[in-house]
């Protein structure tokens, strides 16, 4: 059975967290950062997220602390995460391969174009 493919907003929390664990702001910037502001994940959004992430086992809580009296959670990715974002990579990168020989061969993409 193949995996569906995942939503761009968790494709990219997964993302933020292939590069090093983060507590839930700093995926939030991240996010934004790496989606060139497309992408604003609001607090709550994240959090119901993380934790659908965590319960399919893509993350784990890496550690917690506190921090001016609340609870800061850092999330890593585990090695079933790992695989499913690379999966996802692979898929991505077959349909833009696909998509780009085709506007190629159209001519309706330049040779040595973007895609």
């Amino acid at each position: 059975m193949t995996e569906s493919p995942l939503r761009e907003p968790t494709f990219l929390v997964l993302t933020a967290l292939a590069e090093t664990p983060r507590h839930g702001y700093a995926v939030i910037e991240d996010v934004l950062r790496i989606s060139d502001g497309r992408v604003r994940l609001r607090a709550g959004t994240l959090y119901a997220a993380l934790d659908r992430l965590r319960a399919d086992g893509l993350i784990e809580v890496e550690r917690e602390e506190v921090v001016q009296s609340r609870l800061r959670r850092y999330y890593r990715l585990t090695a079933l995460g790992a695989t499913r974002l690379a999966d996802e990579v692979a898929r991505l990168r077959r349909n833009a391969d696909t998509a780009g020989r085709r506007l190629r061969a159209a001519g309706l993409l330049p040779e040595g174009g973007v895609a």
